[in-house]
C-alpha cells in the first residue's frame, strides 16, 4: 500500500451499496468492500481502521457492527429510511449517522403514482393478459376506477407532501394521519392510523420504519378500510402486518394492495406471489440511474465534508450536528 492510500480514511462499503457510490469514494477514500468475504473476516482483518461506514437503507448496521469498528467517526446511509442502522449506539460512541434526504423526493413521489394507478386499473394484470392470448377469447375484465376514490397518506414529510400534491390534479379528496397535525395543511387530519382507514378507500404508506411503526397497519386497521379498499405500501415493509395483509387479500377483506416494500426483503411472503389482486415491485421506488446517482453522490458528499473537517451535510436528529455544548 502506497503512503497516498495509507493516509486516505478506510470507508466499508456493506449491502447492496450502489456502484456508482464505491466508484465516487475511490482516489479519496480506501473502500473495504464488506461483500468480498464474510463480514467477520473482513472485520478481523481491518475493523480497526474504519473510519466510515456506507450502506442502503435495507442493510442493518447493528450495535454490535459499531462495535466492532473502535475508529468509527460517520455512517452515511443512501435512502432517506436509515431504521436498521442502531442510532442510538451510534450516538453513544459520538457517531454520526447520515441519510440523503431531498434528492429521492420526486422520484419515489412519481412512482407512488405509478404504482396506485396500476393497482387500482390493474395494469400488470392486463399487460399479463394480453401476452397470455386470453384477449382473443374475451375482453379484459372492468377494474376498479380512480374517479371515486377518498385517498389517505399515512405520513406526511417531503415525500408525502409531494404524493399529495401530485395527488391534487386528480380532483380527490386527500386525508392524512401523522404522529401530529400539520398547522396551515389543507387537508383532512385524523389522530391515528385506523380512523384514517376507516374514513377513506385508498391508504398511502410514506412513514418510517422502526419499532414505533413496526405493523401499525394490522388486521383490524385492514378491516376498517374495506372491501374496497386499496394499500400502497412505498414506505417499510415492517409498518404492516405482512401474514395480516395476505389474509385480508385473500378473503376480500380489502380489494388490492401494491407494494414495493416486504417485511423481510428480498423475500416476500409466498403466499402473495399466489394473488392476483396485488402488484408486487422489488423496493425500486428511488430505482432509477438518475436518482440512485444523486443518492450515492449526497453519501459521498457527506463523507467527504466530515473528512475535510467541515461536519455532515445531512445527519439525522438522532445524531445531531454541531454537537450539543
Amino acid at each position: 500500500m502506497t503512503s497516498d492510500a495509507a493516509a486516505a480514511p478506510a470507508v466499508l462499503s456493506i449491502g447492496r451499496t450502489m456502484l456508482e457510490a464505491d466508484a465516487l469514494l475511490a482516489g479519496r477514500f480506501e473502500v473495504v468492500d464488506g461483500r468480498a468475504a464474510p463480514l467477520a473476516d473482513v472485520l478481523a482483518r481491518r475493523g480497526a481502521d474504519i473510519r466510515a461506514v456506507m450502506t442502503r437503507g435495507g442493510e442493518k448496521v447493528p450495535a454490535d457492527l459499531i462495535d466492532r469498528l473502535p475508529n468509527l467517526e460517520i455512517i452515511a446511509n443512501l435512502g432517506v429510511g436509515y431504521d436498521k442502522v442502531d442510532c442510538a449506539a451510534a450516538e453513544r460512541r459520538g457517531v454520526i449517522v447520515t441519510n440523503t434526504p431531498g434528492v429521492l423526493t420526486d422520484e419515489v413521489a412519481d412512482f407512488t403514482i405509478g404504482l396506485l394507478l396500476a393497482t387500482i386499473r390493474q395494469i400488470p394484470q392486463s399487460d399479463r393478459y394480453v401476452r397470455s392470448g386470453e384477449w382473443s377469447e374475451k375482453p379484459f375484465r372492468l377494474s376498479a376506477s380512480l374517479r371515486d376514490r377518498t385517498i389517505g397518506i399515512v405520513g406526511m414529510g417531503q415525500i408525502g407532501l409531494a404524493i399529495a400534491r401530485r395527488l391534487e390534479p386528480f380532483g380527490r379528496p386527500i386525508a392524512y394521519h401523522t404522529r401530529r397535525q400539520i398547522e396551515g395543511l389543507d387537508y383532512a387530519y385524523y389522530p391515528s392510523a385506523r380512523a384514517l382507514a376507516a374514513a377513506v378507500d385508498t391508504l398511502i404508506l410514506i412513514l418510517p420504519g422502526g419499532p414505533a411503526t413496526e405493523k401499525l397497519i394490522d388486521a383490524q386497521t385492514l378491516t376498517a378500510l374495506g372491501p374496497n379498499g386499496v394499500l400502497i405500501n412505498v414506505a417499510r415493509g415492517t409498518v404492516v402486518d405482512e401474514a395480516a395483509l395476505v389474509e385480508a387479500l385473500a378473503s376480500g377483506a380489502i380489494a388490492a394492495a401494491g407494494l414495493d416494500v416486504f417485511e423481510r426483503e428480498p423475500h416476500p411472503s409466498p403466499k402473495l406471489l399466489e394473488l392476483d389482486n396485488v402488484v408486487l415491485c422489488p423496493h425500486v421506488g428511488s430505482g432509477t440511474v438518475h436518482t440512485r446517482g444523486r443518492m450515492a453522490a449526497l453519501g459521498v458528499e457527506n463523507l467527504v465534508s466530515w473528512f475535510d473537517g467541515r461536519g455532515p451535510v445531512t445527519p439525522v436528529p438522532e445524531t445531531p450536528w454541531p454537537r450539543p455544548a
